[in-house]
């Protein structure tokens, strides 16, 4: 299976495409699309939406797995990367890719086994399991990888069972129901 990760911005996209066969990570492109700050807002959007449906038709992946969107402080970057999170979906839509949306909760589960995982831990397992010399960069990109990885390990497995049976997942690192991560 081929799998394209994103981390959805508006100034950085990361994205990365890895085959997933017979329990292996295989990387196979990786990168970051970037938009100019000057750059007037639709056309960043434009941008956005052109290079990732030219990396979708060279990389040809069966899935996408995106960083689910949740608000923290500032609500004005919030809705302007729930913006480009929107042209990322209908590239990928527009191109009959499947799309599956994780926290990054779930992603530090899939990638680590902890869900208190720093980033950097995360980043470093995320090297590992695809054999990497040195952690992708920016962030955003081995970010993508990551949830590329966490879409892989979640695909048909008891953990993909565990995650999309339980609505929310508390910040400390429980289910709703109870179930410690």
């Amino acid at each position: 299976m081929r799998i394209i990760g994103i981390d959805p911005g508006y100034a950085i996209v990361g994205y990365g495409i890895i085959e997933y066969s017979a329990g292996k990570y295989f990387p196979l492109d990786y990168g970051a699309i970037t938009t100019d700050a000057e750059m007037p807002f639709p056309m960043r959007l434009q941008y956005i939406y052109n290079e990732l449906v030219s990396v979708i038709i060279r990389d040809d992946p069966d899935c996408m797995a995106i960083e689910k969107l949740y608000f923290q402080n500032n609500q004005k970057t919030a809705i302007s990367v729930a913006e480009a999170r929107g042209v990322i979906l209908l590239a990928a839509q527009m191109n009959n890719i499947s799309i599956t949306e994780y926290t990054p909760l779930q992603v530090k589960v899939a990638v680590t086994g902890y869900g208190q995982a720093k980033k950097t831990q995360v980043m470093e397992m995320t090297r590992r399991l695809l054999k990497l010399d040195s952690i992708p960069r920016p962030d955003d990109t081995a970010d993508a990888l990551a949830m590329a990885i966490c879409h892989a390990q979640c695909l048909g497995t008891k953990l993909k069972n565990i995650l999309n049976s339980h609505n929310t997942i508390r910040t400390d690192g429980y289910f709703s129901g109870g179930t410690k991560i």
